[in-house]
């Protein structure tokens, strides 16, 4: 199974507001459709040919898919096809990122690089457990706080930014809360969950974002 052609059908199927659901590629199964916050939405997908526990997310907003990543069962973020240009993993990470410290210990600090177009790209930072849970839509999910920064091949910070998030035992899976650039903390982003989506429910494995979409289009760009 080829990621770009992945991406490539993924995009053919998405843009515009013609279609209104796609299907998940050959050989993988759909398991969850989440609606956000900010207009943006994912969609979830488990392929037999990868590793146990792997996943794959595509990431939507009104405009179409602008990311598909697969994440492994730590939620290391093993490979990225977005349109602004593909990342990897650079194995092995020096402090890899990992839910199964994070759950037993409450907090997970993270080293890693990914090589990307635009070069060698390192990640470091760490996630906590608050000890606080949310109810959204049903599904119980632990709060988290995070602070990451992204620096370049040179030590140059690129990015630098705080958050909170939520995080789920039940799918391994973290999802999009709160998040400010370190810098900025008043330019804060939300695109918390609204919906949970399961097979054989209306807008399962939708493209289209469905909340906040006439208010702003979030710029957000994972």
């Amino acid at each position: 199974m080829k990621p770009w052609i992945i991406l490539t059908a993924l995009l053919a199927a998405a843009p515009a507001a013609a279609q209104q659901s796609f299907a998940a590629p050959e050989g993988c199964e759909a398991t969850l459709t989440v609606q956000s916050k900010g207009c943006v939405m994912i969609n979830v997908w488990q392929c037999a040919a990868d590793d146990p526990g792997d996943q794959w997310i595509a990431l939507i907003s009104q405009s179409g898919v602008f990311s598909v990543q697969r994440v492994d069962a730590e939620f290391q973020w093993m490979e990225a096809y977005k349109v602004t240009g593909n990342e990897s993993l650079i194995t092995p990470a020096t402090d890899p990122a990992s839910l199964t410290e994070l759950f037993a210990s409450q907090i997970d600090t993270w080293d890693f690089t990914l090589e990307t177009e635009e070069g060698i790209e390192r990640n470091v930072g760490f996630d906590m457990l608050t000890g606080e849970t949310t109810v959204i839509d049903g599904e119980t999910l632990l709060n988290t706080e995070f602070q990451g920064r992204t620096l370049d091949r040179d030590g140059n910070e690129i990015d630098a930014s705080n958050g909170r998030q939520f995080v789920s035992e039940k799918h391994r899976l973290f999802f999009f809360g709160e998040t400010w650039p370190a810098d900025n903390p008043s330019q804060v982003i939300d695109m918390s969950p609204v919906e949970f989506i399961y097979p054989g429910e209306t807008g399962f494995f939708s493209d289209q974002p469905q909340y906040e979409c006439n208010v702003i289009e979030s710029g957000f760009r994972p």
